[in-house]
């Protein structure tokens, strides 16, 4: 059987002035969701005039394989807006949640609450971060692959 240490709970008291800052955090942090919730429309409607524009140029072509052409990249261009506008909504929900959350605590004095709104907190860095890391390593992948494109075209 083993024994864990007993987890001491505590209570963190806030004076004015942090709950002032906290306060305003929060509206900032809700404008910057709101923004971010438009960006987000943005890129929908976006994507709906990508393919639209695409198919549009793909008929007036002369080339009918051309046409074809841009009527498959139409769509493509909009599968990836969209795909873009549902990965911007994670990070955008998390800071959302995080302000409201915030605010409720703050006006009702409630721990539970401010809890919650820290792990709403916690979540939209670790995204913002995970995400930071997968382009990094994209970017770091393209170097290597135009390096060597490079130094393969300079061999010739």
């Amino acid at each position: 059987m083993e024994v864990y240490p007993e987890i001491e709970e505590f209570e963190l008291q806030l004076n004015e002035s942090a709950k002032g800052f906290l306060k305003e955090a929060a509206k900032w942090a809700y404008f910057l969701s709101i923004l971010g919730y438009i960006g987000i429309g943005f890129i929908v409607v976006a994507a709906i005039f990508a393919g639209a524009i695409f198919t549009t140029i793909g008929h007036m072509m002369p080339l009918e394989q051309m046409g074809m052409f841009s009527s498959a990249l139409g769509i493509i261009m909009t599968v990836v807006y969209l795909l873009l506008a549902a990965l911007y909504f994670f990070p955008i929900y998390y800071l959302n949640r995080f302000a409201s959350n915030l605010k409720t605590a703050l006006k009702d004095n409630n721990s539970e609450t401010l809890a919650n709104s820290f792990e709403y907190l916690k979540s939209h860095y670790k995204f913002i971060g995970i995400f930071a890391l997968i382009i990094l390593c994209f970017y770091a992948f393209i170097i290597v692959f135009i390096s060597i494109a490079a130094i393969a075209n300079g061999l010739r």
